[in-house]
């Protein structure tokens, strides 16, 4: 019985090393002297010169990570005009609501930070600022729209964080319009909808419910339920309800692995490969990755089988590249 208790005992001990060891990557030291900001730039900035040359119209736009746009990262710095150059739009959420807790203002002193690096952008080039809000009370989704209208950025009220349903309010929607939407500077209001395959039956049925509505373009996803879009049903979404065309951009994590992407291998974990740092905590299945690392970034660009090789193909017009802010992590 003893001999049994003490197997017991080593075997709990190495499952509990073997968990710990998932958590973080500690066999892989990270580089010394490394400016984080910098890699990131450079990373989005070469992913919008290889998708460029393939489709010049091809949209970039990175989300949150704003002080990009600032050589130092910091309100005193000067606009990175290469970055600036290099992208078509900056996605920001939680600029009016939602940057502490959902149907929550943001507090003033973060909102101000943030528009610090959003004007920057905007005022140093062709820069289209696009925010998300998190809010769900009639009367804060409309001052959400009222107060980003007036800074003359475009936005979108989501009243789930999950960006898993299309909302009814307002209805029309906000700045809707009749207009042909062909680059990102004429569009006047956007859907951001991504988490859809608890939420429509079929991918048709997303197809469906998006053409009825008149957004000037959609934010969505490559997959429903793990298979690709095709190129005939983005051609389809490319139709407003009132018949004017929009863009269909298509998000994708760069400073993030995520376990149910068509790349994941299921040796995978913390450590293995050497790109992957450690599990985000508050997104199960979403791994922190060393955004640097060519490995890392030859699955998202520069070849045939790469992610935005696969976004290009499939005929949407961007990309909207999410945890841009990573750096911070890192950084911290």
């Amino acid at each position: 019985m003893r001999i049994l208790q003490k197997n017991i005992t080593i075997l709990l001990t190495l499952v509990i090393l073997l968990i710990s060891c998932n958590k973080n990557n500690s066999k892989n030291p990270l580089p010394e002297n490394m400016d984080y900001k910098i890699e990131m730039r450079k990373f989005v900035q070469n992913i919008s010169v290889y998708a460029k040359n393939i489709n010049p119209k091809f949209v970039i736009i990175p989300q949150n990570g704003a002080n990009l746009v600032s050589t130092t990262g910091k309100e005193t710095g000067s606009a990175e005009i290469s970055y600036i150059n290099a992208i078509d739009g900056i996605g920001q959420e939680d600029l009016v609501y939602g940057y502490n807790n959902d149907d929550e203002a943001t507090p003033s002193e973060d909102k101000e930070w943030l528009e610090i690096f959003l004007n920057m952008a905007k005022n140093n080039g062709t820069v289209k600022i696009m925010v998300t809000d998190y809010c769900s009370t009639h009367y804060k989704i409309n001052d959400s729209y009222s107060k980003n209208n007036a800074n003359g950025y475009i936005s979108y009220a989501a009243n789930h964080r999950e960006l898993d349903n299309i909302s009814n309010y307002p209805s029309p929607i906000y700045n809707e319009n009749t207009e042909n939407i062909t680059n990102l500077q004429n569009a006047k209001n956007f859907l951001y909808l991504i988490n859809t395959d608890e939420v429509y039956p079929s991918s048709q049925a997303f197809i469906n419910a998006v053409s009825n509505t008149n957004y000037d373009y959609i934010i969505m996803d490559l997959f429903y339920d793990g298979e690709e879009f095709t190129p005939s049903q983005i051609e389809q979404l490319k139709h407003k309800e009132n018949g004017a065309e929009r863009l269909v951009i298509c998000y994708i994590s760069i400073g993030e692995a995520e376990n149910y992407r068509y790349y994941w291998r299921p040796y995978w974990y913390s450590g293995t490969p050497s790109f992957i740092e450690k599990e985000n905590p508050d997104w199960e299945g979403n791994f922190i990755v060393r955004y640097w690392d060519s490995k890392w970034q030859s699955i998202i660009y520069g070849n045939n089988n790469s992610y935005i090789k696969k976004i290009l193909d499939t005929g949407f017009d961007g990309a909207y590249l999410d945890i841009i802010d990573a750096f911070e992590y890192y950084e911290e």
